[in-house]
């Protein structure tokens, strides 16, 4: 992992570089969305996950990979949906994502 150095401030700001980074097979991913975007302000992060998690090793894994401890977890699962593309039926694909809420001064750097 890189750490850079701001010229305003003195603080280390610790950037996570996607190919060195520690992966872990619970996690699939950040969910990128504009919502999880407004929430990452917060501290409030989403992850992809495996169909087989739950929140205490989704905790874990997040302490492992990121060195942080969350306050809370939620596991929410999401349902398959049925669409049309050019007159084509299909489905997306469900899966599970977590919702991560971490302490007051912890922040997670996506590159």
């Amino acid at each position: 992992m890189a750490t850079t150095k701001t010229k305003k401030n003195t603080k280390e700001v610790e950037v996570v570089d996607s190919k060195k980074a520690k992966t872990h097979p619970l996690i699939l991913g950040a969910r990128i969305t504009e919502k999880a975007a407004l929430g990452a302000e917060k501290g409030i992060y989403t992850f992809n996950v495996g169909e087989n998690a739950n929140k205490n090793e989704v905790k874990k894994a997040i302490k492992l990979i990121y060195g942080f401890t969350p306050k809370s977890v939620a596991i929410i699962s999401i349902k398959e949906k049925k669409v049309v593309r050019r007159g084509i039926k299909g489905t997306k694909k469900g899966g599970k994502k977590a919702v991560v809420y971490m302490k007051k001064g912890d922040k997670i750097a996506f590159v």
